[in-house]
């Protein structure tokens, strides 16, 4: 019952999160579906039919609306295609009319009468601008519309669009950050790593499908701000073909000129080795936390015995690992240390020290925090 809850919940977030999405092209195909029954009306008027042919003119309206019915269905089936609403209207229009009037001279071999030119003409310009016009929103994301030594191209804020990863999604801590203004580029969200988020939503094993959950529910909740530039990206890019998930990921932001978001250390190495950027939250993390230099004091409750003889492991209130030299003998018991040196890694950080003086009791320590506060 709470799989079928979760997949019920995780269908809800996708189909929220892509709604937007096929809105615009709805309206495009119900405006050609309305073009062709008026471009049938219209070429029924003309009075270009026998007058005891009472047949013809109904084949030749339905066959303009079955023409229409026919383009929307390719388009439909033939996925994975994706500048901004009206400048693909624009352009859209202004090559299909372009294509129409160019197409007209390819009629004049056929030695059709001027009124039926220019109804095979209007067909045309029909199929030509719904297709440029379909083409251009579907791909607005990676519209480049070159005139020598100029480019036009979708102005988006920050200098790289960033490409979100599973990972950060899942862990939930990249909505806190854009919505704290750390990072304010675009986020691209690419539709096979929401499919993956799917799956573990909709997964069998109950952590995995909560992680799943968190995740739909995070990007819902960044689509959902008005300050956030995000956008899913639809397209599947022809070297994608037989690549999993984390190299499509690379593939994307070098073809965006993008920088991959992630938690994952072995993608931020893979993603490198290609020379794409990478944030790594992890290491915005640490990067945030207090800076320790050797000969620093810090407290510190030691917790487990470490790896190695005598050594003894606590945790400051960030999660910081504090290896204690001499630390094994003082386990659940605060002391203080004396730092001797930090470890940087992706992974966090470390600190090593060596332990100072006698351990300090909870009572000592209860009565130290109170006079600290009076």
């Amino acid at each position: 019952m709470r799989a079928t809850a979760a997949k019920k919940g995780g269908a809800v977030s996708c189909l929220l999160i892509s709604s937007e999405l096929s809105m615009p092209l709805i309206v495009l195909r119900c405006l050609l579906l309305v073009v062709a029954a008026a471009l049938g009306v219209t070429i029924i008027r003309s009075g270009s039919f026998p007058q005891e042919d009472l047949f013809l003119p109904w084949v030749v309206f339905f066959g303009v609306i079955g023409l229409a019915v026919a383009v929307i269905a390719a388009d439909v089936f033939i996925r994975h295609k994706q500048l901004d609403i009206i400048s693909s209207v624009y352009f859209g229009l202004i090559v299909g009319l372009f294509l129409a009037y160019v197409g007209g001279f390819a009629l004049t071999p056929l030695q059709l009468s001027a009124e039926t030119r220019n109804h095979a003409q209007l067909v045309l310009a029909m199929l030509t601008c719904y297709t440029c016009v379909s083409l251009l929103i579907q791909t607005r994301h990676d519209f480049r519309f070159l005139i020598p030594y100029v480019e036009f191209s979708k102005e988006v804020k920050g200098l790289k669009p960033f490409v979100l990863d599973t990972s950060v999604v899942i862990d939930g801590r990249i909505a806190d950050v854009i919505e704290a203004k750390v990072l304010e580029s675009q986020l691209i969200m690419p539709r096979f790593v929401l499919a993956e988020l799917q799956s573990i939503a909709d997964s069998s094993d109950r952590l995995r499908r909560t992680r799943g959950r968190r995740g739909l529910d995070v990007l819902n909740r960044l689509r959902s701000n008005p300050e956030v530039d995000f956008q899913i990206y639809d397209r599947e890019l022809p070297e994608f073909a037989g690549q999993p998930v984390d190299l499509k990921l690379v593939l994307l932001a070098k073809h965006l000129d993008g920088k991959v978001v992630t938690n994952d250390y072995n993608l931020n190495k893979v993603a490198r080795l290609h020379g794409v950027g990478v944030i790594n939250l992890n290491d915005l993390a640490n990067a945030l936390k207090p800076v320790f230099l050797p000969g620093e004091y810090l407290e510190v409750k030691i917790v487990k015995p470490g790896e190695e003889h005598g050594q003894g492991v606590g945790y400051l209130d960030d999660g910081t690992m504090v290896v204690v030299e001499s630390g094994r003998e003082a386990l659940n018991q605060t002391v203080r240390v004396a730092v001797t040196s930090v470890l940087q890694t992706s992974a966090g950080r470390m600190v090593f020290g060596k332990r100072e003086a006698g351990p300090r009791s909870e009572a000592t320590v209860a009565k130290a925090e109170t006079r600290a506060i009076s």
